[in-house]
């Protein structure tokens, strides 16, 4: 079979080969540049536990020794402050990281990947579909026509994929404004990311009264000025002023020494495509949505887009035309990215509103800091992982349900479990493999290798079971999950989602959440395979 076609070698394009090439699906990567990315440190990106364990994943690399994850988040309006927050374990950090250094590590992981080419200077200029596949064609240097099963299109905001299939891509436009440096220096706090809003000391020129500061690695911060509506130029001198002004404003009056090492202007716009799917042809990342106010940072949503993405056109690349799976895409992950941009587009009159009487209502400052905070952090309807609650691959009322603590189609907890092999690994680390996950909760088993209890009780039972499932899975052992009784069966998604919990081995409920997990009987994907086939 042909290989997936993907469009766009930034972090989602490069996420998606990485992962369609773990579950051994070939892929040809379009990169219209020269193979690697320019060093920019303050083009940076913010990460949240789950995609940067994605990307740790994919790649093998310890992200955090490339990036550098805050030690803790305070938030300050005036001479006060209004929140501290120390990452001490009990809530993870999030990860800070200069976006070239991101797709560096993607990049060396994929040099060594056998399925995966990347064809640099490829520009795509056309796309052909049929129902047996795609054809792309790309001008440049070496331009030619390139044939493929499915093709994905993360080319970024002005997706040539996107226009090529006459979406529409609506939505606001400079929502929020930014002027952004890194630079090199030592600030009152340490390994903190900082946001203070209305800060105490006069800036020199257009400003909306925010600042963040956010630490990278080697004493590096990328500082972040909300600038007021409009298209006001930032000049390189006005941006000199504003870092000494702000510098001397956290130092007590003085600019501290410093070194300048990159500057920017960052511009949110809010879009989101009418159809992530035209047929054989998908949209992901920034060709698929745009957002970025308030704190919230597009990247994660992107590489979840990927991660979602990349199981399900492995088990229709691998098996047949699974049509509600891939459905289902688009479904899903449209619906998040939508709750997401109402919640920030409902906040911003809030937050931005720019005085009047709801400045004077008590405790709407600490509101709108905890709005804020949500954003930055990765917490509720602004920045928290989406769950999958209405999505066309729940299975119907089981009898055996049972509730935890994680509801059906939201993310699992990354509890540590007992593998096949006999070896204690944490939950995530299963993940992506192409593959559901069965996960029984059985207290004590962690003391006993796996081959004293792994014939014993209703282990051989629950074994059978899995090994009957409509789609390969594996069987997992915890000691706990938080809300699980003893003998409770969870469902897991290849993408870490949670499709059911079972009380007790039901292996009749348990093929009937594994067929929808999937998209349908799994004998109606068969005859459907066989249509195709005889054509």
């Amino acid at each position: 079979m042909d290989p997936v076609i993907i469009v766009g070698a930034g972090p989602v394009g490069l996420t998606l080969a990485l992962a369609l090439a773990r579950q051994e699906v070939p892929c040809v990567v379009l990169d219209e540049g020269p193979g690697k990315d320019e060093p920019r440190a303050a083009r940076t990106v913010v990460l949240r536990e789950d995609t940067a364990a994605l990307v740790e994943r994919l790649t093998g690399v310890p992200l955090s020794r490339a990036g550098a994850h805050w030690a803790g988040w305070r938030s300050m309006r005036r001479k006060q402050v209004m929140r501290e927050i120390v990452f001490d374990g009990t809530e993870p950090a999030p990860l800070h990281i200069a976006q070239h250094v991101l797709t560096g590590a993607l990049r060396a992981a994929l040099s060594g990947e056998r399925l995966v080419k990347v064809a640099v200077e490829s520009r795509l200029d056309g796309i052909e579909q049929e129902s047996s596949g795609v054809t792309a064609h790309t001008r440049g240097p070496k331009g030619t026509w390139w044939r493929g099963s499915y093709l994905v299109g993360c080319d970024g905001p002005r997706s040539t994929v996107r226009k090529l299939q006459d979406i529409r891509f609506p939505g606001r436009t400079a929502v929020e404004r930014h002027a952004v440096a890194a630079l090199r220096t030592e600030l009152p706090w340490h390994d903190e990311a900082l946001l203070h809003r209305m800060p105490p000391w006069r800036m020199s020129g257009p400003s909306a009264g925010e600042v963040t500061a956010r630490p990278l690695p080697d004493g590096v911060w990328r500082l972040d000025w909300l600038l007021p509506p409009g298209k006001d130029l930032v000049t390189p001198e006005l941006l000199l002023t504003r870092i000494r002004e702000t510098l001397a404003g956290w130092a007590g009056g003085t600019t501290p020494p410093y070194e300048l090492l990159d500057t920017g202007v960052h511009t949110v716009h809010h879009r989101l495509a009418r159809r992530w799917r035209a047929d054989r042809v998908f949209l992901a990342g920034d060709a698929a949505h745009l957002l970025g106010a308030l704190g919230t940072h597009g990247l994660d949503e992107g590489l979840r887009d990927a991660d979602n993405l990349a199981w399900k056109l492995a088990v229709a690349w691998h098996h047949g035309p699974h049509d509600a799976l891939l459905d289902s895409y688009q479904t899903e992950r449209r619906a998040v990215v939508a709750a997401r941009l109402r919640a920030a587009d409902q906040a911003l009159p809030l937050l931005r509103g720019g005085g009047g009487l709801r400045s004077y209502v008590p405790g709407s400052s600490r509101g709108h800091d905890a709005l804020l905070t949500d954003g930055h952090l990765g917490h509720g309807q602004l920045g928290a992982p989406g769950a999958y609650a209405d999505s066309p691959l729940a299975p119907p009322r089981l009898e055996g349900e049972t509730p935890v603590d994680t509801p059906p189609g939201a993310p699992v907890t990354d509890v540590r479990v007992t593998a096949e092999d006999g070896t204690f690994v944490p939950l995530r680390d299963r993940l992506g493999r192409g593959a559901l996950l069965v996960v029984l909760i059985a207290p004590g088993t962690g003391v006993w290798e796996r081959k004293h209890w792994v014939s014993a009780g209703i282990m051989p039972r629950l074994a059978a079971a899995v090994t009957a499932l409509p789609h390969p899975a594996e069987l997992l052992v915890a000691e706990s999950y938080p809300g699980a009784a003893a003998h409770t069966v969870l469902l897991v998604r290849p993408d870490g989602h949670l499709v059911t919990a079972l009380s007790g081995v039901r292996p009749d409920d348990l093929y009937a959440a594994a067929e929808a997990a999937v998209g349908g009987p799994a004998k109606a994907q068969a005859e459907a395979s066989a249509s195709v086939g005889s054509r």
